[in-house]
Order: C-alpha cells, then structure tokens, then sequence
C-alpha cells in the first residue's frame, strides 16, 4: 500500500452550483413552462441574465490569472513592487485602465497577484479600479449619458479615488493573513502549460460557483422589491442617495452594463447615480460572495463595509464639485 502523493478530489457545493448554472442557462427554454408563477418567470430571467453577462468577463479574468500563475515566475513582482511604499497603491489603481473587464473577473486575478507576491494593498486597489475605469466601461458610460461627458470624468475621478483611498487604507491597516491564500498543487512541479490549465479550472469553478450564489440573491432581491419604492424615495436628498447606493449592492449589475441601469433612472440626480455607478463595481452582493470565495470570509467581512463607506464618500465628493 503505496503513501498517497495526491489527495482525491471531492467536487465541492460552489463547483456543483457552476454545473447547475450551465444546466438552467442550456435547459431554460425548456423548463420556462413549468414556471407558472410571473414571480417566478421574473426571478429565473434575472438569475440567468446576471449570471450569462457575467460568465464572459469571469472567464476572461481567470484566463488572466491562469496566466499569471503560470509565466510569471514567484516573487518577481514583490521585487518589483515596492511593497513597503504606499505609492504602489495609486499606481496599481491607475493600472486598472488597462485590462478591460468587469468585478467577476478582477477577484481572481487580484488573488493570483497577491499569490505571485503583489502587495496586498496594490492587488486590492488594482481590483476596485479595474472594473470600473477601463476604456470599456468609460465607452458604455459615455454612450449611456450621451452629451454629458462630465459623468464620465466623475465615474472615472470617484472609482479611482475609492480603490486608492481603500489601498491606502489597507497599506496602514491590513495584515497578510486577511488576504492568504492557499497554495494549490498546480502551482508545484507542473510545465506551464499544465498550470496554466489546471489553474483555469480550479479559479474557474471556484470563483464561478460563488457567483452564481450571489446571482441567486440579488435575483431573489429584485423580484421582491417593488419599482413603487424607487419613486418614493428619488427626491428625498440623502435618502436617495442610501437607497441608490444600496440598490447598486442588491442589483449586482456587471460594470459594462450598469450606466444604462443609471440612465434609466432619471428621477434621481446625477450625484445619486454617480453613487450607483461608483458602488456597484466596487461591492456588490456577488462580488462579496466572490471575495468570500477566493480571500476568506473574514476578509469579505472587513473588505465590503470599508469600500462600500469609502465609495459613497468619494462619489458625494465628486459629485459635489462636478455634478
């Protein structure tokens, strides 16, 4: 009887979850009938649509972070880094711009950076500012807002200033336990290629099992919730902006999509919506559940209600001055 050197793979719940969600995306058509109730109907059209609009920006971004696991060799980036600065954080917030995509697909490459020896503070601000200051994300603003350029250059001045604000944040306070991470057996004596794969299915089915469980709340969430409330509260000052801040948690809207959620939203001001914008991509009900996936719970616990604060300080700000 020969000593184990691998461990058997059990299919955990978040994996099981991913299968089920690429069954109900294949077989909806089919079991739209049994759907009698319009309640129902409502809540399975939400759950795929997030879902589906989702998948595309999450593959993407575990493609990146198979990458990284992969070619980029360990420890090359804290030598790079200066981790002990805190002007690695603006930078790395700034860096954003250049991987369009969405929050879904940011969690794991940021896990796989901080994994590859990126600071931690540089990781997460490269994770709020990604999502939401690409040129992808400036692009469907602008074309959501047409003729008001100044919302772009607030959603683009108020999600920089909320991931650098929070890196910084995180640079005095953070601890490197709060954002460990495991390291997997691909990692270890494999060619490239086969981490490369290997690493594509495991943050894969991780990350998108988590996904799904934030899917299935904020479909849960809209379908309770009646539009009646939304008028009752648009003109009401703070309460608009609470509310518009806590509808961007609750809706999960991925981030190329959300400005045409907020243009559609006319009876709130433009400050209010600019929170909505700023919010959603920073912290959302399925990113908590990514986080929570890939980081911990506890570092959810403590990551979500600091960027949720510090994105609605920024984007009174911005509005303040520009809006």
């Amino acid at each position: 009887m020969t000593t184990a050197t691998t461990t058997q793979r059990r299919l955990p719940a978040a994996e099981l979850v991913a299968v089920m969600l690429l069954a109900a995306a294949i077989f909806r058509p089919s079991i739209a009938g049994f759907l009698e109730s319009s309640a129902l109907r409502n809540w399975s059209t939400v759950f795929v649509a997030i879902t589906i609009q989702a998948m595309p920006f999450l593959v993407g971004g575990v493609i990146v972070s198979g990458a990284i696991a992969a070619f980029v060799p360990a420890g090359w980036l804290s030598s790079v880094l200066p981790g002990r600065s805190p002007f690695v954080v603006p930078l790395a917030a700034t860096a954003g711009m250049a991987l369009p995509g969405c929050e879904c697909g940011s969690v794991p490459i940021a896990g796989r950076l901080i994994s590859r020896g990126a600071p931690a503070p540089a990781a997460l601000a490269f994770l709020l500012s990604a999502p939401a200051i690409n040129p992808v994300v400036l692009i469907a603003t602008a074309v959501a807002f047409p003729g008001q350029p100044k919302v772009v250059l607030a959603r683009y001045l108020a999600s920089l200033a909320t991931a650098t604000v929070v890196g910084l944040i995180w640079f005095r306070v953070g601890r490197a336990e709060w954002t460990a991470r495991p390291t997997t057996r691909v990692e270890h004596e494999q060619s490239r290629s086969a981490t490369f794969v290997e690493t594509v299915q495991h943050d894969f089915l991780h990350a998108g099992g988590f996904l799904v469980v934030g899917a299935i709340a904020a479909a849960i969430l809209q379908t309770v919730v009646p539009r009646t409330v939304l008028d009752s509260v648009a003109g009401s000052g703070i309460a608009a902006v609470s509310a518009m801040a806590v509808l961007a948690v609750v809706l999960a809207i991925c981030s190329e999509a959300d400005a045409f959620v907020a243009a559609s939203l006319a009876q709130f001001s433009l400050t209010s919506r600019l929170v909505f914008l700023v919010v959603g991509p920073a912290v959302d009900i399925k990113l908590i559940a990514l986080q929570a996936g890939v980081f911990g719970r506890s570092f959810a616990l403590r990551f979500a209600p600091l960027t949720f604060v510090v994105a609605v300080s920024c984007s009174l700000v911005v509005g303040a001055l520009l809006l």
